[in-house]
């Protein structure tokens, strides 16, 4: 499988042990599909869910279970973690490179898609196994989190000064050690010609205490402006302690974005992206996109369409202030920019 993440035994849904400590949380993830029914008492998936997860992980935070209304197995948090046996079917149009990230490659690992910025794969591993995710067949052993391989990225990066900015994925960036981090941004300022770090995550979401005292002072002793967006689809997503590490964030002077994917059964409602962008806003965290599915082999079943987003973006446009309104993209392969939609 190409996604790769810590290895752990099971333990109970709230074990004792995770305190606060990111790395543990993330050893602690549900990866057994029968073991993730059983949690929130739906035996009745557990077939599927062990079908469905022979293509794709699972992967899940305990702390992101605990959201999860246990028995409802339409609960928007749940759709987007538990496999289902809707993706095994695999319609016309749908593919595993569905964003042309393999024509798009400097070098493993190292993705240019658009003028003056790259991308930096820098590990295969997440924090959760979004069963939408465009990069779930993504080759990632052909760039593991190593200097090695970052350091050839450096190299190419260095030569071209028209590149001014570097976003730093995966998977998860934030799967990685602080210190691995703090070295390889450390590397990037010295580039001279580098002016913006830019920093996608869904940690921040699904384990808010990977916001630590540690990566707050990389990002911000780096002479590269930060900036940071998170991934929220649905408002439960953000709690006390999601917001208490978005605050962190924006009091060390980050600004804060967030993207969101449109999906069925998730957010495909006009309450429930309002309630998104105005928790967003109120905790100083600006909606940036509303992306439309990217359309890789296995999530067919989120699909909205179109005309379905532009009515909820209508709407949306009704009740809330400019700025509290994302902007409705979609990536295509071979474009040299996002396609607005409306």
């Amino acid at each position: 499988m190409t996604i790769v993440s810590p290895q752990a035994q099971a333990v109970p849904l709230n074990p004792p042990s995770s305190g606060n400590n990111w790395q543990q949380i993330l050893k602690e993830a549900v990866r057994d599909p029968a073991e993730l029914c059983d949690l929130l008492n739906l035996p009745q998936h557990a077939d599927s869910a062990r079908r469905a997860a022979e293509n794709f992980p699972v992967f899940v935070p305990r702390g992101f279970l605990k959201k999860i209304q246990p028995g409802d197995s339409q609960d928007p948090l749940l759709r987007q973690v538990l496999p289902l046996e809707a993706e095994l079917q695999s319609p016309p149009g749908f593919s595993g490179d569905p964003v042309g990230d393999q024509p798009s490659a400097l070098l493993p690992g190292l993705l240019q898609k658009y003028e003056g910025r790259v991308l930096m794969v820098t590990t295969g591993a997440c924090a959760v196994h979004c069963r939408y995710c465009f990069r779930r067949d993504y080759p990632y052993d052909d760039s593991p989190p190593a200097p090695v391989v970052w350091q050839r990225a450096l190299d190419r990066i260095a030569e071209d000064t028209s590149i001014q900015e570097v976003l730093l994925s995966g998977g998860d960036p934030l799967t990685v050690r602080d210190e691995l981090l703090a070295d390889l941004v450390k590397q990037l300022s010295r580039i001279s010609h580098l002016r913006r770090l830019r920093i996608h995550s869904r940690l921040p979401i699904v384990i808010p205490e990977r916001v630590t005292d540690s990566l707050l002072d990389w990002l911000s002793a780096s002479r590269l402006t930060p900036i940071f967006v998170v991934h929220a689809n649905h408002p439960r997503e953000l709690d006390a302690e999601v917001l208490g590490a978005l605050e962190r964030l924006v009091e060390a002077g980050i600004p804060v974005l967030n993207q969101a994917v449109l999906l069925r059964g998730v957010n495909d409602r006009v309450s429930t992206l309002v309630d998104l962008c105005e928790k967003l806003i109120d905790a100083r965290v600006f909606p940036y996109y509303l992306h439309q599915l990217d359309r890789v082999s296995g999530a067919a079943h989120f699909e909205v369409p179109v005309e379905r987003g532009l009515e909820l973006l209508g709407e949306i446009r009704k009740r809330l202030p400019g700025y509290a309104v994302p902007r409705y993209v979609q990536e295509q392969p071979g474009q040299l920019s996002k396609l607005p939609l409306g």
